[in-house]
């Protein structure tokens, strides 16, 4: 199965803590390694959201590249979706 280049920023809730953040990131990078090659992962850090979501103005934001079977963001993203702490996140395949 060929594997496809992809990347997804996350926007985390900073309500529980940096400590919350911090294991989240970990939770998903961890996915992505065992569903994937994960690459480079870029810490933004602390930002200005542009509009409130659920009533926070500041978010904690990552960005990961990786390289998975088609399939995989499609099942990485119904997991994003469930996962409390998630404000937003887009996942884009690479080179299209």
């Amino acid at each position: 199965m060929a594997l496809k280049d992809y990347e997804i920023v996350m926007v985390y809730s900073l309500s529980k803590g940096e400590e919350a953040v911090a294991s989240l990131q970990k939770k998903f990078t961890d996915l992505i390694a065992k569903n994937g090659t994960l690459g480079e992962v870029e810490e933004w850090g602390k930002k200005k959201l542009a509009y409130p979501i659920n009533y926070e103005t500041e978010g904690f934001y990552t960005l990961i590249n990786f390289s998975s079977e088609e399939s995989f963001p499609a099942e990485l993203d119904r997991v994003i979706n469930i996962t409390d702490g998630v404000l937003r996140s887009l996942i884009v395949a690479k080179g299209e």
